[in-house]
């Protein structure tokens, strides 16, 4: 089914009406689970990217422009590495009923136990591979823009401010996670289907990215199997990326004033 407005709203129905309200939130407790250790650890860790790369130091803007890209695609790497297991199994649960698995840890412990632990890691090759594009073009977007603003806020009143208000944090997000997301679809198309293998009845996609790849594009082409669902996600994808940079600075330009206030 193309994806429309229409059709959004008619499956959002469908939904309500058949499974109920809180239907719409399932496997939201598992995304969470998931995605807070993720988003944690990539923030964390792109903070400390830009130090050891000196982006704040003064030095060509070319030079600049690639350490941001370094940064971002370091943060997305280390984020993956170390939560990687939680998103197989979060996978898992999306393509089950919801009596094969009680919680995101119990996904994961049958997952070891009945496949062995090679099964938390299976699809990492494009995971990895994919979060190079989506990580490095997403924050490289977002400081860019981030500058960008800065330096026309700085030109209207004179002085530069030290951040974005939060609507411009949203708008910088958001733009950044469209970006990122178009850059880096087709390798997390098959990281889903890799991780989903056993599930959904086709081992082929074990075997590895390019052969998977070769698989999808053949059977189901460029843009009904290597793209699909990108329409939604270009809705989903800027609004949670918008949110997740705002609330990220928002909260640390709040703990900064208050370590400050506090000495």
């Amino acid at each position: 089914m193309p994806f429309s407005v229409r059709n959004l709203t008619q499956f959002l129905k469908n939904t309500y009406q058949e499974q109920g309200f809180m239907c719409l939130w399932r496997g939201n407790t598992a995304t969470i689970a998931r995605i807070f250790p993720y988003a944690a650890i990539q923030y964390s860790a792109h903070d400390h990217y830009k130090y050891l790369l000196g982006i704040n130091s003064t030095s060509e803007v070319s030079h600049i422009r690639l350490r941001r890209f370094l940064a971002g695609v370091g943060a997305g790497t280390t984020s993956v590495i170390c939560t990687y297991p939680l998103d197989v199994a979060r996978a898992r649960m999306a393509v089950t009923t919801a009596s094969r698995y009680s919680s995101l840890f119990h996904a994961i412990r049958s997952l070891y136990m009945e496949e062995g632990l090679h099964a938390l890691y299976r699809g990492f090759q494009p995971a990895l591979l994919g979060i190079i594009p989506y990580a490095g073009t997403a924050f490289f977007t977002f400081e860019t823009l981030k500058e960008i603003r800065l330096d026309r806020n700085q030109g209207l009143s004179g002085k530069r401010p030290r951040k974005l208000r939060p609507l411009e944090n949203l708008c910088c997000g958001a733009v950044a996670g469209i970006l990122g997301q178009t850059a880096s679809y087709p390798l997390d198309i098959v990281r889903r289907r890799m991780q989903t293998a056993n599930i959904t009845g086709h081992p082929e996609y074990i075997e590895s990215v390019y052969k998977t790849l070769l698989f999808i594009y053949k059977d189901e082409g460029l843009i009904h199997g290597l793209y699909k669902g990108l329409s939604v996600n270009w809705i989903k994808g800027p609004v949670a990326s918008g949110i997740s940079f705002t609330v990220y600075h928002q909260l640390q330009h709040i703990l900064h004033q208050w370590i400050i206030t506090d000495e």
